[in-house]
């Protein structure tokens, strides 16, 4: 059997550094999981693991158990005497992260060092750039490099105006086209896969993920499905997997990416222009609602950005505001807020009262 180089797989000097902490420990990628079982690839080749006991009790929550993407520190490269223990989980150079299932406020590693994500749109009745707009700050704040992928152009002839509308409210991120009906169509996004690189997709369901995946495989290997008579897609990837191409790139498809929620997100890149434009407001703490001098409501008006840009901005950020937060925060973190606006005590006093008439 021929030797895996892991560096093929994203293997780069900082894990390799990092791996020499572990004395008599092996390195693997974390390929696919089957509930607690883990499939690794090794030098040696793939084998199948489990976390050590050890390893498990001193876990603080569902995110620091391994995810697919993860490089992991196991006791051996071969199943010869039984699966394989893994006993540590490399420092992640990016992570896609949701609430773990049933498990409160704990959050839970969906994929795991990612270099690019392809967030998808399909040119038809599922663009909206406002989910567009939710995508990027997820993509950002997960520490890999988003790019727009607009799937289907052979469907839509007014592609380019789409186009248009995606960079408007993308600043600085990439944007390719593709079409699902030819064999070329994949080819604008493959010169993002190079060895050693890893992306993945997300988006809606029946947008083209899948489509494309078969694509740059050389093979229907995914199953695929459309978009329903509603433009809404049947969800069709049932694992979370890691798929090595021909190429040396690697691609994830897993289903846990369309249920990512705002942990964090990070607005600052999705909303650059806003964020640029509310330091030249008259007042620092300016909510860019009725306040004189707001230079955001002046960009409005010049028909610089849109109402519905910032209305998407307010709603985004106040969804990663109270990400992680039981009832109670939440209401805290709702009255912090209206104390701070302009006639903010007013406003909680009223609500006081409102409250006490329904007791």
């Amino acid at each position: 059997m021929h030797k895996i180089d892991l560096k093929k797989l994203g293997f780069t000097p900082d894990f390799a550094q990092e791996a020499q902490q572990y004395t008599g420990l092996y390195p693997g990628r974390v390929i696919s999981q089957y509930g607690n079982l883990y499939r690794l690839r090794c030098e040696e080749g793939e084998i199948l693991a489990e976390v050590a006991g050890k390893f498990r009790f001193e876990t603080k929550g569902p995110g620091d158990f391994p995810a697919v993407g993860d490089f992991v520190m196991a006791d051996r490269e071969d199943n010869h005497s039984g699966n394989a223990i893994i006993h540590q989980v490399l420092t992640r150079k990016s992570a896609f992260i949701r609430k773990a299932p049933g498990s409160g406020n704990q959050e839970q590693v969906v994929a795991a060092n990612i270099d690019t994500v392809f967030i998808c749109m399909s040119l038809n009745k599922d663009f909206n750039l406002r989910r567009l707009e939710r995508y990027l700050s997820i993509g950002w704040d997960s520490g890999a490099v988003p790019v727009i992928v607009l799937t289907k152009a052979d469907l839509e002839p007014e592609a380019q105006d789409y186009l248009n509308q995606a960079a408007a409210v993308a600043p600085g991120v990439e944007i390719a086209v593709t079409s699902s009906f030819h064999n070329k169509g994949y080819e604008a996004i493959a010169k993002y896969i190079r060895p050693g690189q890893t992306v993945a997709f997300i988006g809606s369901s029946g947008v083209g993920k899948s489509t494309l995946i078969n694509r740059l495989m050389g093979e229907d290997k995914l199953a695929t499905k459309g978009l329903r008579n509603d433009d809404k897609g049947t969800h069709t990837t049932t694992r979370r997997e890691l798929i090595l191409l021909e190429n040396g790139g690697m691609v994830m498809d897993t289903p846990g990416m369309r249920e990512l929620g705002l942990e964090g997100a990070d607005l600052a890149k999705t909303f650059a222009d806003i964020d640029q434009l509310a330091l030249e407001c008259k007042f620092a703490d300016c909510s860019h609602s009725a306040e004189p001098g707001c230079a955001v409501q002046n960009a409005i008006d010049q028909g610089l950005i849109s109402q519905e840009r910032l209305l998407s901005y307010n709603k985004l950020k106040k969804e990663a505001q109270y990400a992680g937060l039981d009832s109670r925060e939440i209401e805290k973190t709702k009255t912090q807020a209206m104390l701070k606006d302009i006639g903010g005590r007013k406003n909680f006093r009223n609500m006081i009262k409102q409250k006490n008439k329904r007791r």
